[in-house]
């Protein structure tokens, strides 16, 4: 059965792909209010994108409990409509200044935890076990549509209007998506009691400690974040003071990652059906790797360097992606559904939560070290991601 026809699916995918436009848009708008309309400094900008990922490592075990505990429909609903309603007031509440928008930023990011945990663990209430890859594949195809045209079109509307108007558009986007998610019909959730609070935490904290599979994932994920986040905050660096490539090609490399990404959405529910999903989380994770090792070996700021650093971007971006998808199954089919909305806040909190110090970690071996060293250091990092999930595909083949 398509899940293009599927009566909950649908409804979930809308909104879903309404709701990451919204985002991704966001991302330019709500800063260029900053910037355009407040005078925000570059610190003040970094503060704004601070609070706006606090609620991450604040409360994402918290909306995990709340996710098993109600309808992950609701809580999506109820997500994607106190953000459409933050970002209405955006037009209004701007002339309160830079403490108004941090306060809208940091709700706003309350509300996007509790969508982004919802969402994931509404998918295998709502379809088959054997249309998960599928489902997922066509949820993240759609996020990476989002994630190139999103900025763009926030980017376009702030020329046309004013940045503040501009978040309008945001707004819309969310209600469509609550709207469209209060559609389905399916009324399954887990149902586990209204009490114990920091037991039901605990709860979720030991399955994935216990489970031999999703204890894999998380410490993947981890290796993952940290080396990662170590890459990104170092790569900035190389492309613009090592390499010396204009400011013009940096954003052309740096966007190159986005029709990767797409590919590898695209392929994501075709490959382990080829391949197998231990194969496809393994291997695709270690040549993705391998591809951007080859990243700190590029001199200069010539033609060949930079189709070079595209065509390294997109095969690691279409590889990870892959892996991303392949990994976001297998966690929804190994995690009973009574338990879905934690285990999926536990990785996510335990994965985000290291991103702050491999971003530390990456800035000082860099300054201690020379840039391409702690670009080859940082990628050599992402080498734990894979060599974890190889636990992973030992007990999927049992």
């Amino acid at each position: 059965m398509s899940l293009w026809t599927h009566r909950d699916f649908v409804p979930l995918w809308i909104g879903h792909t309404a709701s990451q436009l919204a985002s991704f848009a966001a991302q330019v708008t709500l800063p260029l209010v900053a910037v355009t309309s407040l005078g925000a400094s570059a610190g003040q900008l970094g503060v704004l994108r601070a609070v706006e990922q606090l609620p991450v490592l604040l409360f994402s075990l918290l909306v995990g409990v709340l996710v098993d505990r109600w309808r992950s429909r609701t809580v999506v609903v109820v997500a994607d409509l106190g953000r459409a309603l933050v970002f209405a007031s955006v037009p209004l509440g701007v002339g309160l200044g830079l403490p108004f928008l941090y306060v809208a930023g940091f709700v706003a990011g309350v509300f996007t935890v509790c969508f982004d945990v919802a969402c994931m663990a509404a998918l295998p209430h709502l379809v088959a076990r054997d249309q998960l890859a599928q489902g997922n594949s066509m949820l993240e195809t759609a996020k990476s549509a989002a994630q190139i045209s999103g900025p763009a079109i926030g980017g376009g509307l702030v020329s046309l209007l004013t940045a503040p108007i501009a978040v309008l558009a945001s707004a819309v986007l969310f209600a469509v998506s609550s709207l469209s998610v209060s559609r389905i019909r399916s009324r399954s959730s887990s149902g586990i009691p209204a009490t114990g609070l920091v037991q039901q935490i605990g709860e979720g904290l030991r399955i994935v400690r216990r489970d031999a599979s999703l204890r894999a994932i998380a410490a993947a994920t981890c290796a993952y974040q940290f080396s990662f986040t170590a890459l990104t905050t170092i790569y900035l660096l190389f492309l613009s003071r090592t390499l010396d490539l204009p400011s013009a090609v940096v954003g052309l490399v740096l966007a190159s990652f986005g029709p990767g990404v797409l590919v590898g959405s695209l392929l994501s529910a075709w490959l382990p059906r080829r391949f197998g999903y231990g194969r496809v989380m393994v291997f695709a994770a270690l040549i993705s790797d391998m591809v951007m090792l080859v990243t700190s070996t590029l001199h200069g700021s010539g033609a060949a360097s930079i189709a070079a650093l595209i065509v390294i971007n997109v095969l690691y971006g279409a590889l990870s992606q892959a892996v991303d998808v392949a990994v976001t199954a297998v966690r929804q089919m190994v995690t009973p559904l009574a338990v879905q909305g934690r285990v999926v806040a536990t990785i996510n909190f335990l994965g985000m939560g290291l991103t702050p110090f491999g971003a530390l970690l990456g800035g000082a071996v860099a300054g201690a070290a020379g840039v391409r060293t702690a670009l080859l250091a940082a990628t050599a990092g992402l080498f734990l991601s894979p060599l974890c999930l190889t636990r992973l595909r030992r007990s999927l083949a049992e």
